[in-house]
């Protein structure tokens, strides 16, 4: 994941909906910078583009998908990752997609390159993505699915973190879930929780 690509110096922007599971206890940790409650930690990572363009290509209505593991405290490093792109894009789409979900178009997700130690594999396949008032869910056909709700608080208000150090998604106060099921299987890694973590918030990722 080179971030010295120069097709970071294309004007691009996307916006739409995220959301994550992973095996930490709610609230997870990591996004304080404190060690995974498990040791290490095993996330899935969802995005929708609701509305999104790389210079001349629109990728309105697309998905992607970042699976992650960390061996111990994440700001250590070491991750591995495997990225999944969604099957119904054109070649130029996914290949823009590609290059802004791995960071190497820069924006905020440039940041996350250097805690990365092994890209195990891109992949093209279906992901269905579905939001539904406080539920998030996800499926890629023999790989992986997540499904979470929003945690109630108080006066049935849904429970935020705002300004937390660590995030994949800046600008945006996380909405604090849990998981009903999140599974998954590919490239020797492995996750099957339920009543575990999850997140979600809007987001907005752009050049510079």
């Amino acid at each position: 994941m080179n971030t010295h690509d120069n097709t970071r110096t294309n004007q691009w922007r996307v916006d739409g909906s995220y959301f994550e599971a992973c095996n930490c206890t709610v609230a997870c940790p990591c996004i304080f910078t404190s060690p995974p409650t498990e040791g290490h930690c095993t996330a899935l990572l969802a995005w929708h583009i609701e509305k999104g363009a790389y210079a001349d290509v629109a990728l309105d209505d697309l998905n992607v998908v970042l699976a992650a593991f960390a061996p111990g405290n994440m700001q250590e490093g070491k991750w591995q990752v495997a990225l999944y792109l969604d099957k119904r894009g054109t070649v130029p789409q996914q290949d823009a997609l590609g290059k802004i979900f791995s960071g190497q178009a820069g924006g905020h997700l440039a940041n996350l390159v250097p805690l990365i130690g092994d890209v195990l594999g891109v992949r093209s396949v279906p992901i269905d993505f579905h939001e539904e008032g406080r539920r998030r869910s996800m499926q890629i056909p023999d790989v992986a699915m997540m499904d979470i709700e929003a945690l109630s608080g108080q006066g049935g208000a849904d429970v935020t973190i705002s300004n937390h150090p660590f995030t994949p998604v800046p600008g945006f106060p996380a909405v604090v879930a849990k998981s009903s099921r999140a599974n998954y299987q590919d490239f020797g890694l492995s996750l099957d929780v339920s009543e575990k973590n999850g997140f979600y918030s809007p987001f907005t990722y752009q050049a510079g």
